[in-house]
């Protein structure tokens, strides 16, 4: 929610206050109040005892405040606003500006420390309500008797405060004059990718080529950068660079990361031959996870370690845990490790018969010393 301000209303000894620089006071809040939809606005009333016996109907305004490009003021009466109301506080919510449509907006009103009133999904819940021009008026004509409100927790030194939370959900401004497209620059990156125009570095991967811009690369990974710029630059000249212990899918997955920024999707030749449980797509992405470590892409890296996370199970997690071990994902690791903790014997064992976890075994110990350590915990 952004702070919408703060209108301080002091009691004059019974009569209807004459609202001054001293007596109410408005905080616009910052800035954060004219961005998004959803505000809150505090109405303080002070000397409650010295203003609640006014004349049914007497009315106290808030001055004016800012929030979703409108302005808004919250109107209040100490004795209620109808004949029916007397005894109980009236407040509302006013458009105090002329506007081409109705604005919507949901709209609640809640003692400042009723604080599961205050929550934007319970606002959103409430149906939305029209403003439809200058002196709209929204709000409850008994929110709370006063009898009531005396004998609570709520008033406190003969002060409360009332908190008007709203989310505005339908601007009634025309179109904007001017539309900031969203960014686009991913796809002109891709496209250099693809057309291979300006291209100045080419890779040799297995027996394919990949052309690329070392710009690109550069300013992406600091292993690039090295590799490119540094004192050891390669591609300097017509040769491509040997890529060595990488497959050339992986490598064009790399690749459209580094020019994207999004999440690869394994090629549709190898989706093909994807085996039931997915291992292939296990084996794809353990391959694009040390890829990433490799040319430190970290993005890249923990988008692959979250995707392995949905793979986890008996097949696949030795392999899973191998990779995680090895390149310190500390998060999937223990993913893994909490997975073969609630297995039974049976399963462990079956787990334990497997290539990578002799790997395991055989190169870091720290692994099957945490496994102990988490089996221990359950008896």
């Amino acid at each position: 929610m952004s702070f919408a301000g703060v209108s301080v209303i002091a009691g004059s000894g019974g009569r209807l206050p004459r609202l001054s620089a001293e007596s109410d006071m408005i905080y616009s809040g910052s800035s954060a109040a004219s961005r998004g939809s959803c505000y809150y606005h505090l109405l303080v009333v002070e000397g409650y005892s010295r203003i609640k016996d006014l004349p049914n109907g007497g009315t106290i305004m808030g001055r004016t405040f800012k929030a979703g490009g409108y302005q808004w003021v919250l109107r209040f009466h100490p004795n209620g606003y109808a004949p029916e109301d007397v005894g109980s506080i009236s407040v509302y919510l006013v458009l105090d500006q002329d506007v081409a449509r109705p604005v919507k907006v949901h709209l609640q009103f809640s003692l400042v420390d009723e604080v599961s009133k205050q929550d934007q999904a319970f606002i959103r819940a409430i149906k939305a309500c029209d403003f439809s021009g200058s002196g709209s008026t929204w709000g409850r004509s008994c929110f709370i008797k006063g009898e009531d409100l005396e004998k609570s927790d709520h008033l406190k030194d003969d002060c409360f405060t009332i908190r008007c939370d709203f989310i505005i959900a339908e601007a009634a401004a025309a179109a904007p004059l001017v539309k900031v497209p969203s960014s686009n620059i991913s796809e002109h990156l891709s496209h250099l990718l693809v057309t291979e125009v300006g291209a100045d570095v080419t890779f040799e991967v297995g027996h394919e080529m990949f052309a690329a811009h070392r710009c690109v690369l550069a300013s992406r990974s600091a292993v690039f950068m090295a590799q490119l710029f540094g004192p050891m630059k390669e591609g300097t000249t017509a040769a491509a660079i040997q890529i060595q212990d990488m497959e050339p899918d992986i490598f064009k997955a790399l690749l459209g990361f580094i020019y994207t920024d999004l999440m690869p999707e394994m090629e549709a030749e190898r989706e093909a031959e994807v085996e039931e449980g997915g291992a292939d797509e296990v084996t794809w992405l353990r391959h694009l996870l040390a890829a990433a470590d490799r040319f430190d892409l970290q993005r890249l890296k923990s988008m692959c370690e979250e995707r392995l996370l949905e793979h986890i199970d008996l097949s696949s997690v030795s392999a899973i845990l191998a990779v995680a071990a090895q390149l310190q994902c500390c998060g999937l690791k223990e993913a893994c490790l909490e997975f073969l903790k609630v297995q039974s014997a049976a399963d462990l064992g079956q787990v334990m018969a497997t290539s990578d976890w002799e790997h395991i075994g055989a190169t870091d110990h720290s692994v099957l010393n945490q496994l102990i350590a988490k089996l221990a915990s359950k008896v």
